[in-house]
């Protein structure tokens, strides 16, 4: 296990270093996306429009954050990871046409989008369920909000953070998936126990 600091945008040479359970943290710009602003993103590439944010080399938070307006400025109450799998379906497309370089949830994601990460060098960044508080710690500052049409929880966030982590990389860009390997494990012991309980 390596402890890595990057800094947005993260090139595709410094993702490739990284490999499964290693500690990643992220400074500069990150941006939430869930299922809304996924697939209207997707949508835009299509249609040949501009995204109101640059993605290439940027963190995407899977997060619908609380927050409130002192001012005129927006603080970030709590930021806890949505789960992934809600994304699965747009990722893999997410990753290839936008090439954002770290994605952050909870939970994992599946073939397609370690396929994608692999081929486009990505990593999934695993962040604690019940962090939130700990996450909007290390939201310094939020940029802007951008298609608040959505609904807050929806809406794309661009935050500047500074060593938003401890993110445990999960899926690397070498086809490593440890949702899956834990998961073929369960299976193995799951057939052996089966066998001693005569089943």
């Amino acid at each position: 296990m390596t402890v890595f600091k990057l800094k947005t945008p993260i090139s595709e040479e410094e993702i490739r270093e990284l490999k499964v359970n290693d500690v990643l943290y992220v400074t500069g710009t990150m941006v939430t996306a869930r299922d809304a602003a996924h697939k209207r993103a997707l949508e835009y590439f299509e249609e040949g429009k501009t995204l109101p944010i640059k993605l290439e080399g940027l963190a995407v938070f899977h997060c619908g954050p609380i927050v409130k307006k002192e001012d005129d400025k927006w603080i970030v109450v709590a930021a806890g990871p949505t789960t992934s799998t809600r994304m699965g379906q747009f990722e893999d497309e997410f990753i290839k046409n936008f090439k954002v370089r770290v994605i952050i949830g909870k939970g994992g994601m599946g073939k397609r989008t370690t396929d994608a990460m692999k081929e486009h060098g990505a990593v999934y960044g695993a962040f604690t369920g019940g962090a939130a508080v700990l996450a909007a710690k290390a939201i310094k500052h939020v940029r802007a909000l951008e298609w608040s049409d959505l609904g807050m929880p929806e809406a794309l966030w661009i935050f500047e953070v500074e060593e938003f982590g401890p993110l445990t990389v999960a899926i690397d860009s070498h086809g490593n998936n440890l949702f899956e390997e834990v998961k073929k494990k369960v299976e193995e012991k799951r057939t052996t126990v089966y066998k001693k309980l005569g089943v």
